[in-house]
């Protein structure tokens, strides 16, 4: 794995041509405009930028096609680490691709993730408590089959993948001042962020009990932070991406952390109000601004990435 990225490795222009040469095999997502009426709160407008209608139900779809479209792919396949939705974006590129996919997985996926990977056809292995181990466990099967590895963040590709959705928001709602992003490894913000570079404001926001770059902005390095709570299939990888770190401190402006009843809040809000069906990770960065954990100014115009929407509506009745 790559443990350094050179100025020139992700920039808006690389962002750019790798767009093009995905855009034949995503889904363009739409943006939703809302007044924060409409929930009950403020009267700021926010744009959502509904990731969770990509193909595999997250924006992981992105940087898995652009690894398999940069690179010679080996017989034997190719393999990833996943808490979920990055194996479902691999198996789902793979099946497209016509290419075979073995997927590691902990024991904390969920049934909903396990259940896509399964229908895309992948060789499907779960082991481990944390998505820390099937990272382990996946390096080992490159070593014995000479699979081709796809990184969940740190990886150049999937960084330039993910940044794809930063060019797509900007095209669709090129008036923000502010992005709300949820993290996990980092690779989506890292893209995001190399994106839009000063253009806005970039928010971090993650869970209480899995502060990936909040602890890393802390200690001005990448470190071991917490890897648990209601959004751990997504966002919980125990430590950020080295690839995308020197972007969070250039350009990520503020680090947020939320509880997981306020995740749970905001998955009951954006269906009730929306009819949206986000996983807890989905739900995240939304839950920012429902938590007062991120307060908007009068007028500041947001916008709230809804990552991911591999779960289903059961949770979201009461």
């Amino acid at each position: 794995m790559n443990t350094a990225l050179s100025e020139t490795s992700l920039t808006p222009e690389r962002i750019a041509s790798t767009y093009e040469l995905i855009s034949p095999h995503i889904r363009r997502t739409p943006v939703v405009e809302i007044n924060g009426e409409d929930f009950g709160f403020g009267g700021n407008q926010f744009s959502f930028k509904l990731e969770l209608l990509q193909h595999s139900g997250s924006f992981k779809s992105r940087g898995a096609f652009t690894n398999l479209l940069t690179k010679k792919v080996p017989a034997v396949g190719v393999v990833a680490a996943s808490g979920g939705n990055h194996g479902a974006a691999v198996s789902y590129a793979a099946m497209k691709l016509g290419l075979p996919a073995k997927i590691f997985v902990p024991n904390v996926t969920s049934e909903a993730k396990l259940n896509r990977m399964r229908e895309y056809g992948a060789d499907l292995v779960i082991t481990g408590d944390l998505y820390a181990d099937s990272l382990v466990a996946s390096e080992e099967w490159v070593r014995q089959s000479g699979a081709m590895p796809i990184h969940a963040y740190d990886q150049t590709e999937t960084l330039l993948g993910q940044g794809t959705l930063g060019l797509e928001f900007e095209q669709q709602a090129p008036d923000l001042d502010t992005v709300l992003v949820a993290v996990g490894g980092g690779g989506l913000i890292g893209g995001v962020a190399a994106w839009y570079e000063d253009r806005v404001r970039i928010i971090s926001v993650e869970p209480e009990k899995a502060p990936t770059l909040y602890k890393a902005l802390e200690a001005g390095r990448p470190v071991d932070a917490e890897a648990g709570g209601i959004a751990a299939d997504s966002l919980a990888p125990r430590r950020v991406g080295e690839l995308m770190f020197p972007f969070a401190q250039r350009y990520v402006d503020d680090a947020v952390l939320v509880t997981d009843e306020a995740i749970q809040q905001s998955q009951r809000l954006l269906w009730k109000t929306l009819r949206i069906v986000a996983e807890p990770g989905g739900a995240a960065a939304f839950s920012a601004i429902i938590s007062g954990k991120y307060k908007p100014k009068k007028d500041e115009r947001i916008g709230v990435v809804i990552c991911g929407g591999n779960t289903t509506a059961v949770n979201f009745q009461s």
